[in-house]
């Protein structure tokens, strides 16, 4: 049976047609031949995820990213993931985007412990970013033995206290707590105290800080007056240090001298000045002397006409001279 080059040319063009379909999906990540399953996840950043790129669990490959729909607005992406592997996935695993800035980035699906599972075309839980659910993957349980092991060291140290802790002891805590008590409320008086003193306005501080600052604008406004002061006392300073101390205190040591002189020949009962002071001879002399001149002026006084005589036809009279001195009138 001869077959015709039409025919020959339709077997071609469809056999071209098919390899081309299974080309495609081939490098979608999608195999025709064996029964796959479909999960979606919903991302709001893809993080440059492509399709073809694989779906790992546990670091191995078990699918591929078939297709990418955004929506309309852009807040979120639906990734379509066909799973290749005859695998269970429990209903809270949670599946992330994790990106390679070397290589290709990838859908890591992090498999959780519920007793139900996922269904084809059933939607996977997703986180945003890998490094926060791994990290917390990874401290958890560390946390949790850390956690069992305080717990059991406040076990033995709860049971060590209390058999060391005999009535006494507890009676002492309780004076001591008793004693912090006190301390405490003597720091919230002191603390009062302190708020009192700090009090922006009518405190202590406060009014020293005003007037500190009255002091401050006064040597402000005074400033002139304080530099002329200041200049004046320069200029005294300056004659000062121009003086002849040393003259000057040779002058005033030698006049100290001399009146240490005189004061001793003042003292010295033999010189003119000691006998004149300490004679009680020279005294009485002085007293007689000055007492017979009173009497001589009162007579003076009282008798004129017996020391000047003026009379041209008058006789002298004759009186009596004064024995007393005569009363001051």
């Amino acid at each position: 049976m001869k077959i015709s080059n039409e025919t020959k040319v339709g077997v071609l063009v469809a056999v071209a047609i098919a390899l081309m379909i299974l080309g495609l999906n081939f490098l979608k990540g999608k195999k025709l031949f064996s029964n796959a399953t479909t999960f979606y996840g919903l991302y709001q950043n893809i993080q440059g995820l492509q399709n073809s790129n694989p779906v790992l669990i546990n670091g191995m490959q078990v699918g591929t990213v078939y297709k990418i729909s955004p929506a309309k607005d852009m807040k979120t992406i639906t990734v379509e993931m066909n799973i290749t592997k005859d695998i269970t996935i429990p209903s809270n695993s949670v599946a992330f985007i994790k990106s390679n800035p070397l290589g290709t980035s990838s859908v890591e699906i992090i498999l959780g412990n519920a007793s139900t599972f996922l269904k084809n075309k059933d939607t996977i839980p997703t986180v945003a970013h890998a490094g926060l659910f791994s990290e917390v993957l990874t401290k958890v349980d560390p946390l949790l033995l850390d956690v069992r092991k305080a717990i059991t060291t406040i076990d033995t140290l709860t049971g060590n206290v209390n058999s060391v802790l005999d009535p006494s002891a507890k009676n002492n805590i309780a004076s001591m707590l008793h004693n912090l008590n006190k301390i405490s409320e003597a720091l919230l008086t002191t603390t009062a105290s302190l708020n009192v003193l700090m009090n922006h306005q009518n405190g202590a501080l406060a009014q020293t800080l005003k007037n500190a600052n009255s002091i401050t604008g006064n040597l402000a406004a005074n400033n002139e007056k304080i530099s002329n002061i200041t200049s004046n006392l320069e200029k005294t300073t300056d004659k000062f240090a121009q003086l002849d101390i040393q003259k000057t205190y040779l002058t005033l040591d030698s006049a100290i001298n001399h009146f240490k002189v005189a004061l001793n020949q003042f003292n010295n009962p033999n010189g003119t000045f000691g006998k004149l002071m300490n004679d009680p001879t020279l005294y009485q002399n002085l007293a007689s002397t000055g007492n017979k001149l009173n009497l001589l002026l009162d007579d003076i006084r009282l008798h004129p006409k017996r020391y000047i005589n003026v009379s041209v036809f008058g006789k002298k009279q004759k009186t009596s001279h004064c024995l007393f001195p005569c009363p001051i009138l």
